[in-house]
């Protein structure tokens, strides 16, 4: 069963929008589990022998009229518009309120909300339905608005049907806890979580690190305000501003983390290699660059390339294979950090295991397979980042 999420605007939903969320998930799990298992083994014994497959291209090229990749690609669509439309009642219905909720709970809070209407919404947010999503994530439908956050929020809880943490936090915490572990004498004291959405995976950067101020961005003002209101209804102090990450209104040598999780994979390359660079920017010497996202195609079989670029082609996600063909710590050390600081890495999930069993793996050689990348029954997430030379 899907866990409920654990907070005070948490929608209710009826029985019967509870059951459809509970189908919803499991038809995910069923699509990106059992069905894509088969789909693995029939390019194996139908495609691979003849198709000589080099990259993922090839095997798309191989795959694109068979009938189970078209039939698993026509589900697992049908299924991503199902999550949202699984949990969009319930925000609609009860949105005037949840508007008024969030505004109490954000103007009682410690935490600090910042939105700027001169920031502009780049065209990749806002010309396109990113994810699927219904008027992608800045859409606006009232004064003071946050249905695109409860959305947003409702939805991963159903598109990852368990397996991203008790608050769709476990990203956040695994990023966090395997920085401290690796560096105990590392103290931050100012983070930065750039395209921070909801601050699900900012919130548990403040836990790892309590002394440290953490502040979230992006450039949708309904994601910020549900952001901050949910943040300040778990108890937890964080801010945020609404700001563009390539143009960050922040001073050199500010903070000493900047992270991002499952950003770069949205962004045009031009963005990438802007927001990288400002990134270098705000960086305070020796501060930590950090981003969570998926793996390169450089180090995953043609298959499995194949297999993580569907969301390119089908999940309105553009810029996903553009920035998964680049070299990492390329674009690391041509926005200026040091090539001999770049490291990557894969790590459990923080939240799912005691922390000496995470230790224990948390820095297992790295290799890929299957379940890299993929919301799967043991996944490891993937890493990669640089430090700024002091």
């Amino acid at each position: 069963m899907l866990k409920t999420l654990n907070h005070e605007l948490a929608m209710p939903s009826t029985k019967d929008e509870r059951s459809r969320q509970e189908f919803v998930a499991a038809l995910r799990g069923h699509v990106l589990g059992n069905m894509a298992d088969h789909m693995r083994k029939r390019y194996y014994s139908e495609y691979a022998q003849d198709a000589n497959a080099e990259t993922g291209n090839d095997v798309h090229d191989a795959m694109l009229n068979d009938s189970y990749f078209r039939f698993y690609s026509s589900v697992r669509y049908n299924a991503q518009e199902m999550v949202f439309r699984s949990v969009t009642p319930s925000i609609e219905r009860g949105l005037r309120g949840l508007i008024s909720k969030a505004s109490e709970i954000r103007t009682a809070s410690a935490g600090k909300l910042t939105l700027n209407d001169e920031v502009e919404v780049p065209r990749s947010v806002s010309a396109i339905d990113v994810h699927l999503a219904p008027g992608s994530y800045n859409s606006e439908f009232a004064a003071d608005d946050v249905a695109t956050g409860a959305i947003y929020d409702g939805s991963i809880n159903v598109f990852a049907y368990n397996q991203m943490g008790r608050n769709m936090d476990d990203i956040g915490f695994t990023m966090a806890n395997y920085i401290r572990l690796n560096n105990p004498d590392f103290k931050p004291e100012r983070v930065l979580d750039a395209g921070c959405t909801i601050g699900h995976n900012t919130l548990p950067w403040k836990h790892t690190f309590p002394e440290a101020t953490v502040t979230g961005v992006d450039v949708c003002a309904p994601l910020l305000r549900y952001a901050a209101a949910r943040a300040a209804s778990m108890g937890v102090t964080v801010d945020f501003t609404q700001m563009d990450v390539t143009a960050l209104d922040y001073p050199d040598n500010h903070f000493d983390v900047v992270f991002s999780s499952m950003l770069l994979h949205e962004l045009p390359l031009k963005d990438i290699r802007a927001y990288i660079k400002e990134a270098f920017r705000v960086l305070k010497p020796g501060g930590l660059f950090l981003t969570m996202e998926l793996p390169p195609n450089s180090k995953l079989s043609p298959y499995d390339q194949f297999n993580l670029d569907w969301d390119c082609y089908y999940n309105n996600e553009p810029f996903y294979k553009a920035f998964r063909d680049q070299d990492y710590a390329e674009l690391c050390t041509n926005a200026g950090f040091d090539g001999a600081k770049f490291f990557d890495f894969q790590a459990p999930r923080y939240t799912y295991m005691p922390e000496d069993q995470f230790i224990a793996e948390m820095n297992q050689e790295l290799s890929f397979d299957e379940h890299s990348g993929t919301v799967t029954e043991g996944l490891r997430w993937y890493g990669f980042g640089s430090w700024k030379q002091a």
